[in-house]
């Protein structure tokens, strides 16, 4: 089979890396790709955004499958216009993934199926918004209805800073139209988690347990990021607790939207926090998380295209999931300065040697060719993943060899998976 997959992250790669590896594949293409997923696929210069390109080399290639990795194009309709000119592809419609593209659309599907989550109220006016905020109080959440790059979410501790955030947000419109509706949010306390499924529009079937680290600084602390690292399995995540966010979140919502007459296909992720008073929902993404992907895959004993297959088709109830009895860790090395102003173009050393440690993979998530060298090219530039017979050994080995890594300015947490560690240690 001659499959495409859409995107150019960590998440992207690791799942090039997978499909790698399918008995199944025949050939595989990555638009618009990474230096990384070079080794693996031809790299097609279109980008993700441009639905026309990317279906007009479908259509020449002959692709039997397109995988999209990131979730705008998923947002955007990809999947609707691929479908209408009979290219198959995996992912869900243009309507279920408004479940990602609008926290608005999300909140009032849960509210409207009973699922936990926090209280909340949607505002078109910065000025009710405020109103609102001074009789509420602090912290509360601000959060802009559509997709913001995973910096549309404000934590706000104070009075002035919440205000800031609806002033940024609605007034100054610093991420355009995504923020012209915003969701004011109660802060919930607790241990955030993420638990995925895979879903053919009936069946649904979770995903490796999985926790990752936003935070930029140690101790989870600092603006909020893409993603600073994960580990798998997550402790916090128990069998009880994935039976019922499977009856309770997965189940219902993928029946709601069969009785639309709009089946879910696809991943469905659920970002949850466990408080005090029981756990509660955040948000939704429609496609793996990144670098939530670059643990669970690794330990997936399933030929993916198998499932992706499974997915479109329609019989995902025919396949059992096994994952290998290892634990995985995955420290995502940053350039200097992220989130915030950032330098690319910086030499990258020591791939090759990081890779000679048994059990370990370098993902890459912002890299480039210049010159006959590898380059960083983005804010996260390379994920380091490593697997181990428990969560100790997955740390050694990964830290480990991102120590043999070197670019000027890079920059890692230290304590990825340190929670893990504390629960498997007690």
């Amino acid at each position: 089979m001659k499959v495409l997959v859409i995107g150019s992250g960590g998440r992207e790669h690791a799942i090039s890396w997978k499909l790698a590896q399918s008995k199944k594949l025949t050939k595989l293409y990555a638009a618009p790709g990474n230096a990384g997923m070079a080794h693996l696929a031809q790299i097609v210069d279109i980008a993700a955004k441009d639905q026309e390109g990317l279906l007009r080399f479908c259509k020449k290639e002959a692709i039997d499958l397109v995988i999209v990795g990131p979730e705008a194009p998923l947002v955007e309709g990809i999947v609707d216009r691929f479908e209408k000119e009979g290219v198959r592809i995996f992912g869900p419609s243009k309507h279920a993934a408004q479940i990602e593209g609008s926290k608005i659309f999300a909140k009032r599907l849960m509210k409207k199926l009973g699922i936990p989550t926090g209280d909340f109220e949607t505002f078109e006016e910065a000025g009710k918004a405020m109103d609102y905020v001074a009789k509420r109080g602090v912290p509360i959440v601000i959060k802009a209805d559509g997709l913001a790059g995973g910096k549309g979410v404000v934590v706000a501790q104070s009075m002035p800073k919440a205000m800031e955030a609806i002033h940024l947000h609605m007034v100054k419109k610093i991420f355009g139209k995504a923020s012209e509706r915003i969701v004011v949010e109660e802060c919930l306390e607790g241990d955030e988690a993420s638990v995925i499924a895979v879903t053919d529009g009936v069946s649904v079937r979770l995903l490796a347990s999985c926790q990752d680290h936003k935070r930029i600084n140690e101790g989870d602390t600092g603006p909020n990021t893409g993603g600073m690292g994960a580990y798998s399995p997550a402790p916090i995540v128990t069998p009880e607790l994935e039976k019922e966010i499977t009856e309770k979140v997965f189940l219902p919502i993928v029946n709601d939207f069969k009785a639309a007459g709009q089946p879910f296909k696809g991943f469905l992720y659920a970002g949850i926090m466990i408080t005090a008073q029981g756990w509660r929902v955040l948000e939704f993404n429609v496609r793996l998380g990144d670098p939530e992907a670059q643990v669970i895959l690794p330990r997936m004993e399933n030929d993916l295209l198998d499932v992706a297959l499974a997915v479109v088709e329609g019989r995902l109830s025919d396949l059992k999931f096994s994952w290998k009895d290892q634990h995985s860790v995955c420290v995502v090395i940053a350039s200097g300065g992220y989130p915030e102003d950032f330098q690319t173009g910086k030499r990258i050393a020591g791939i090759a040697s990081a890779e000679e440690e048994p059990g370990i993979v370098v993902f890459h998530a912002g890299t480039k060719e210049a010159g006959g060298q590898l380059v960083t090219a983005g804010g996260r530039v390379l994920d380091v993943v490593g697997l181990g017979s428990g969560i100790f050994e997955a740390l050694s080995k990964t830290y480990r060899a991102t120590e043999k890594i070197f670019f000027e300015r890079m920059y890692y947490r230290k304590d990825i998976g340190h929670k893990a560690a504390r629960v498997f240690h007690s």
